[in-house]
């Protein structure tokens, strides 16, 4: 809920000082910046940091500083600076004199030492097929295909995935690459992931840590979605799907073979496809094929070597191969499926894809022609990213960053690395040049998943400090934390559930399950804030309660905690899956 000095905002929105902090905290060594703003100047004001419990004053008071100016409606922004501020606690900010306070947060090494488990909560319940958020079985019929080499209608078992959001499509698009992440994360905090889960889901431990139970949750049904060595399916029904709002495993869709039925499995022909009114612009299948490779080939080193499972480890290898040809054979990029409305994946980057792909095939099998290909890849995708950019369209360069980069470098000589370090330096430096002009720093275009942005900028971030030691950005990358977790303008957490304690989190997303459960669907990412004419431009798009962050909406950028927008208020998997990373590392 809203903290009581925002409730008030009504009866004095020209007085009210409002204070945004990273609701779950910072690690001692942290830069730690927090945003006051108002209506009015606070040239003479103070801050002062808080014991959270007692109210006692531990920090300060220090002075606000200079106006960092408009953002929104409000004219006033000021940056509090308290990186001194080391001694483990838990605190609040406070103006001094006066009775406004942000939210609690943590100071300390723990401070973000179990979020990252939390995430998988939230993968669980997502799962198709078997569910044990539910207990039930969902899709049982999943699918019939089209546009494959068999007959149209020709049942096949692509059972199991995840569902892709609110929604109960699956798409290798987005898994593919939600696999990838989990692997990604797990390879990168090796010792930081718990068993506490068994491999269905149910709270009991099998010797594996959850995060590569829930990857191979995804990698099942990514081999499933590739019948035989030159079979490749994409895509679980379509915006059919939208038309009801019924629990997974109570689904009345209907696509052709009654409602509740077999819903249609889309083969990936690098072609346009579409089944109704629309179509997608689909000129290969290479996206897809370079993220599947590079998840069989972690997926066949992890198993071989740290689970000791040589038999699924040559599964994912063999996987792995047979789908990176197809994607040489088929250049260009595979959208997501429309039906009957005009929204869709719209990715057309594929050249990051094999070159990731590439890359994680050499470092399983050292065949030399894998990383030659990988060094072409990587100049050929260069520097082309959403990074700089003022919009883009949905889903246009994903993912939203080329980790393909991060896996060539340390497998190249010198000269190629500075130029792979240059390419990520030059996605830094387009959000930092647009982040400068307001008082957040936050430089991502407020397009249809922006917080999936800022998730994956934090990566790249991360990244370049791994590849090269240059911390330069690490204020930067930070500040993009922060504003995932509460320093925004409307005081929110990405996150459903997180921080557990305290926080302001999404009460009413839009989600059926959350919905109709009434339980809190922990861990989900949010799709966040976006531009108010991608708002008021969307189909079917309402309000159904009375918006509690209406002072906070402004011409530019908007946010609703509402069930009925889609569009920042709805969880979705794969920014989940690629949170992961960035919560792991931050895990001390």
């Amino acid at each position: 809920m809203l903290n009581t000095w925002d409730a008030i905002c009504a009866q004095g929105q020209d007085k009210t000082i409002y204070l945004r902090a990273n609701q779950i905290g910072y690690l001692p060594e942290d830069d730690k910046i927090a945003l006051a703003f108002s209506h009015q100047a606070l040239s003479n004001a103070r801050f002062e940091i808080i014991n959270a419990v007692t109210g006692k004053r531990v920090w300060g008071p220090q002075k606000l500083g200079n106006n960092t100016g408009v953002y929104g409606n409000f004219a006033h922004h000021y940056r509090l600076d308290f990186t001194a501020l080391r001694q483990t606690g838990r605190y609040k900010l406070r103006i001094t004199g006066a009775t406004y306070e942000s939210l609690p947060f943590n100071v300390g090494p723990e401070a973000y030492a179990r979020h990252h488990e939390l995430l998988l909560a939230y993968m669980r319940q997502q799962r198709c097929g078997y569910n044990p958020f539910l207990d039930e079985v969902c899709h049982k019929k999943d699918g019939r295909t089209m546009y494959g080499p068999m007959p149209d209608s020709t049942f096949i078992d692509v059972s199991g995935g995840w569902h892709d959001a609110g929604d109960y499509l699956r798409y290798l698009l987005t898994s593919g690459n939600a696999v990838c992440r989990l692997l990604f994360s797990y390879r990168e905090n090796k010792g930081k992931f718990k068993d506490e889960y068994d491999a269905l889901g149910h709270p009991r431990p099998n010797g594996i840590p959850d995060i590569l139970d829930e990857a191979k949750w995804g990698l099942d049904w990514m081999l499933k979605m590739h019948p035989a060595p030159d079979q490749l399916f994409h895509q679980v029904a379509d915006d059919r799907d939208h038309m009801g709002w019924d629990m997974p495993h109570q689904d009345t869709s209907d696509y052709g073979w009654g409602a509740g039925s077999y819903r249609v499995v889309y083969y990936a022909t690098g072609k346009p496809q579409g089944l109704g009114q629309y179509q997608n612009t689909s000129t290969g299948i290479a996206n897809l094929a370079g993220r599947y490779a590079a998840a069989m080939a972690m997926a066949a080193d992890i198993w071989k070597n740290d689970l000791r499972d040589s038999a699924f480890a040559a599964q994912c290898l063999k996987a792995g191969r047979e789908v990176y040809e197809m994607g040489k054979q088929q250049p260009g990029s595979c959208e997501g499926v429309p039906c009957r409305a005009p929204y869709r994946y719209y990715e057309n980057t594929w050249a990051d894809d094999m070159e990731w792909g590439a890359a994680e095939m050499f470092k399983v099998t050292r065949a030399a022609s894998y990383l030659e290909e990988a060094k072409n890849f990587a100049r050929l995708i260069n520097t082309t990213s959403w990074m700089g950019a003022d919009t883009a369209n949905h889903y246009e360069y994903y993912p939203y960053v080329n980790l393909g980069h991060y896996a060539l470098y340390p497998l190249v000589d010198k000269a190629l690395q500075d130029t792979l370090a240059g390419y990520y330096r030059h996605g830094l430096e387009g959000v930092l040049r647009r982040a400068q002009q307001n008082p957040y720093r936050m430089g991502v275009p407020f397009i249809w998943c922006s917080f999936n942005l800022v998730t994956d900028f934090i990566a790249h971030g991360l990244a370049y400090e791994k590849m090269t030691g240059d911390k330069q950005y690490h204020q930067f990358i930070l500040e993009n934390r922060d504003w995932l977790l509460g320093r925004n303008p409307w005081g929110i957490s990405a996150f459903v559930g997180i921080p557990q304690e305290g926080g302001n989190t999404p009460q009413f997303p839009h989600s059926v399950i959350a919905d109709k459960t009434g339980r809190e669907i922990t861990g989900g990412l949010n799709d966040g804030p976006v531009y108010t004419s991608i708002f008021k431009s969307l189909k079917g798009i309402r309000l159904s309660r009375e918006d509690p962050y209406a002072a906070f909406q402004s011409d530019l950028v908007v946010y609703h905690d509402d069930r009925w927008d889609y569009s920042t208020n709805e969880p979705i998997m794969d920014g989940t899956a690629n949170a992961s990373f960035f919560m792991a590392h931050f895990a001390k």
